[in-house]
């Protein structure tokens, strides 16, 4: 018997040819979650993966660390979200598992929309100071058909616990005009028990 002992996960490869075109340094919030929903239109309109996508950057320079996109699909791995995949490559990156650290600058994570049930989870442990969403109500699963999960009813006071910052409404519309156009196209809506549609 032979079993699997190693991972790989990768940013889609239109990527490479796109990331010498970024910015190095954002400074402005809203031009940081325009990066990151841009980015979120690529991946699906791609076919690459879901309309999902993150950021790490340096809070107070705004140089970006690392993107990430959902991958979950092409990687058959349900835990490549777009907030695992840039968390994970930032810490790759920097060479340190946590993006919090005293030797260290801060580290702002940008999202389009309120992370998942278990990308919350990696934005607790991930060492961010600071978290930027785009928004956090119902739309993202109306418009998309995709299953969040349950998320903790006070998420909010638990980011607050743990010293992690919240910025809330940053760009929403342009976030919930990427969700109507998912869900408007044939694309692949993955969902564990729930199945999917095309």
């Amino acid at each position: 018997m032979t079993l699997p002992t190693r991972l790989e996960l990768s940013m889609p490869d239109w990527f490479d040819d796109l990331e010498p075109t970024l910015p190095e340094v954002v400074a402005d919030l809203e031009e940081r979650m325009r990066v990151v929903i841009d980015l979120s239109r690529r991946n699906f309109e791609a076919g690459t993966g879901g309309p999902f996508s993150a950021g790490v950057f340096e809070r107070e320079s705004g140089r970006v660390v690392a993107l990430g996109v959902n991958r979950v699909v092409p990687s058959n791995c349900s835990c490549a979200h777009a907030e695992f995949m840039a968390i994970s490559l930032a810490q790759r990156a920097l060479g340190r598992w946590d993006l919090g650290g005293d030797d260290g600058p801060a580290h702002q994570f940008v999202v389009n929309w309120r992370p998942c049930t278990m990308c919350f989870g990696s934005v607790l442990w991930s060492g961010v100071v600071d978290l930027v969403i785009a928004g956090d109500g119902p739309e993202l699963e109306e418009l998309t058909g995709f299953d969040e999960g349950p998320i903790h009813p006070d998420w909010r006071g638990q980011l607050a616990a743990r010293g992690i910052a919240l910025t809330e409404g940053v760009l929403r519309d342009e976030a919930v005009a990427v969700f109507r156009a998912f869900g408007e196209s044939d694309a692949l809506v993955y969902n564990g028990r729930g199945g999917g549609r095309r």
